[in-house]
């Protein structure tokens, strides 16, 4: 025997699933709200890659405020390239692989790492280990905040601007040359 579910029991049914899904605060609940002074005294990155090369960016960003920062983050655009074509599965193809991001800097977001509070006085660097993949020439760009989603911001001092810069790398086709050191045999030959 068959029988009918009435549409309002399905209706029903449906607003409570949906009801369980997603509860909870708001993602940026706790992130922290405010105005700091900021600046960015070291920002560096080579201009001249090799392909398969390891190579460092490092961002040191330091409170220039009379208060304690709740989190100092850095975004950071130019790792990937997009690529209009639909038979990817993926858009994004890589110019850099990250080898090693900040320590202790992870964040939801794909291109931003978070560290914790900065106190007054204080500095964070941000490192990151990369390794090039693609060449030519490239610009990849940073910018400073004091939250993940806007809610703090920084300024800095220098600019009175959103702390931010960018970099001019170009990477060769050639790999970095490699170095190997051999034994010298006639040491131990009677």
């Amino acid at each position: 025997m068959c029988r009918r579910v009435a549409p309002a029991a399905l209706l029903a049914i449906g607003v409570v699933a949906l009801g369980g899904c997603g509860g909870g605060d708001k993602q940026d609940v706790n992130d922290p709200t405010g105005t700091f002074k900021v600046d960015v005294p070291r920002a560096s990155f080579p201009g001249k890659q090799h392909l398969a090369q390891e190579s460092t960016l490092e961002i040191t960003v330091v409170n220039r405020d009379s208060r304690e920062i709740p989190r100092v983050a850095v975004t950071i655009d130019g790792f990937s390239q997009r690529h209009d074509d639909p038979s990817l599965a993926d858009p994004n193809r890589p110019i850099w692989i990250i080898n090693e991001p900040p320590f202790d800097a992870d964040s939801a977001l794909t291109n931003t790492w978070a560290l914790g509070p900065v106190s007054p006085g204080q500095s964070r660097t941000f490192t990151w280990k990369v390794t090039a993949v693609r060449s030519g020439t490239y610009s990849v760009r940073y910018r400073v905040a004091a939250g993940l989603y806007g809610k703090a911001k920084v300024v800095d001092t220098a600019t009175g601007g959103i702390p931010k810069g960018s970099f001019i790398a170009r990477v060769t086709r050639k790999p970095r040359p490699v170095h190997i050191d051999v034994p010298d045999q006639s040491a131990g030959a009677a």
